[in-house]
């Protein structure tokens, strides 16, 4: 049996529609959209776009139902952003979590409830966006005295196509308001003054929400009536099901943010994972993601987008290619600082940055490229031996994918900078983490992760870089 089946992969940047053919040896996929997606500031802050993210979205869907019927759609974008609704209608616009509203949430979060206490109760690393904070301002706000419901982004994109209100596991799991146990922590809710009632049910990835409607449909143009499913929506579980690894591996998954960890059969919520800003996020099949996030290829867009903004034509290869050549030692910082969250100038953040400690800065395009992409290594490395030593399992190679797996110079420095074998691909994993989910909840595909790994293995392009005799690396992550 062969699924032809569509992923919706809403990117912080960019969002896409994928077609994919899925059956025994069989993993093919066309992109048959893709768009921009650009938050708005108003007033208030900074929004998302949603419903031309959705239209967007959806007349995707219509192309890729033209020819064989979708059996089959489901949604993932990045995690921690939500809409509030009443009685099914979207009260505002969704905040981006990039607003800067997100520091008085944290602020209130902490007047409640310790950070140790809080990490044993969700396992979250310490963000300023995550979900718990932004609700507070929206409490602070009176938001959730009107609200009577919170759907995180994907789940709000599949009320709207099949009338159902449901949270995935995975996304709810970032949310700082789900147990280690997997359920809602309504102590913590009634602490926080948050109420229960605006949370839905809690599904599984590979459960059915529905058909989308016939209204949607016909507006659409949408042929046949594909169920809407349940997957990993949080973009990163979806990606790291499609990470081609086996024992021994530890993922980077690299876009706007750089996700990286291990895969642990139960969350970590130690006093030391705690230290190092260690997170447990769900992953599929009750699998554990003890992940950190580090800044990812977000600084060296935004740079790119300043440099441009100033007149310079010169194009992200062009820079890559200056940044190789540079055979000198640059400084490096460190690309979690929260200086680097918010849109704007990175050149200049990154200059302030190594002056505010007395060091020089990078001089130059090419020199500010090549710093960006060494520090992201460095944290690549750091984190990932961390990874090691918390959880006691031995890493013998590191899986890069999403968009960075097709920049070759980082992954030949996080090589380097690791001393592992790095292997890069595939790009489009968290696409292919969604239709592989899809596919086995319609019987088509393997039923363990190991067997969809396989899968992936199989039939996509893999490249392993080696770590470069002479170049910095960190030895101890067995």
């Amino acid at each position: 049996m062969t699924a032809t089946v569509a992923a919706i992969d809403l990117g912080a940047t960019s969002g896409r529609v994928v077609r994919a053919e899925v059956g025994p040896g069989t993993l093919r996929l066309d992109e048959v959209a893709r768009f921009e997606n650009r938050p708005v500031r108003i007033g208030d802050g900074l929004h998302w776009s949603v419903l031309a993210l959705y239209d967007e979205a959806l007349r995707g869907v219509a192309t890729a139902s033209h020819g064989a019927p979708l059996a089959s759609v489901a949604v993932d974008s990045w995690a921690v952003d939500y809409g509030l609704l009443r009685r099914g209608s979207l009260l505002g616009i969704p905040y981006s979590y990039r607003d800067d509203r997100t520091a008085r949430g944290l602020e209130l979060v902490d007047a409640v409830i310790a950070q140790p206490e809080l990490y044993a109760r969700c396992g979250l690393q310490r963000m300023p966006f995550t979900t718990i904070n932004q609700l507070m301002v929206d409490r602070e706000r009176g938001l959730l005295e009107v609200a009577d419901r919170l759907l995180m982004l994907p789940d709000l994109f599949g009320y709207w196509m099949t009338g159902r209100m449901v949270t995935e596991r995975t996304n709810a799991s970032t949310t700082g308001l789900l147990r280690l146990d997997d359920t809602w922590d309504l102590d913590l809710m009634a602490r926080l003054g948050i109420p229960a009632s605006l949370l839905p049910e809690v599904v599984d990835p590979g459960t059915r929400i529905g058909p989308i409607d016939a209204i949607t449909r016909a507006h659409f143009g949408i042929e046949g009536a594909p169920d809407v499913l349940a997957i990993g929506s949080h973009d990163t579980a979806s990606a790291v099901v499609a990470v081609p690894m086996e024992p021994g591996g530890a993922y980077i998954s690299s876009g706007t943010w750089s996700l990286v960890g291990i895969e642990t059969p139960a969350p970590i919520a130690t006093a030391e994972a705690l230290d190092a800003s260690f997170t447990n996020e769900g992953g599929v099949d009750g699998r554990t993601r003890f992940l950190k996030n580090v800044m990812g290829l977000w600084i060296l867009s935004e740079s790119v987008r300043t440099w441009q903004a100033a007149g310079d034509r010169m194009g992200l290869p062009e820079l890559l290619d200056a940044a190789a050549s540079v055979d000198w030692s640059v400084p490096v910082f460190d690309p979690t600082d929260a200086a680097f969250y918010p849109p704007g100038d990175m050149p200049e953040r990154i200059r302030t940055w190594f002056e505010e400690r007395g060091q020089r800065p990078p001089r130059g395009r090419a020199e500010v490229v090549r710093s960006i992409l060494e520090s992201l290594a460095e944290g690549y490395a750091v984190t990932l031996r961390d990874a090691a030593r918390i959880s006691g399992q031995g890493i013998e190679r590191v899986h890069v994918v999403g968009g960075g797996s097709r920049n070759t110079l980082l992954c030949q420095l996080t090589a380097d900078r690791t001393g592992l074998p790095v292997v890069a691909g595939p790009a489009e994993a968290t696409a292919i983490g969604s239709v592989l989910v899809q596919a086995r909840a319609l019987g088509a595909a393997p039923a363990s992760l190991e067997e969809l790994r396989a899968l992936v293995r199989a039939t996509q392009t893999l490249t392993t870089y080696l770590p470069r005799t002479g170049a910095p690396q960190r030895s101890d992550l067995s």
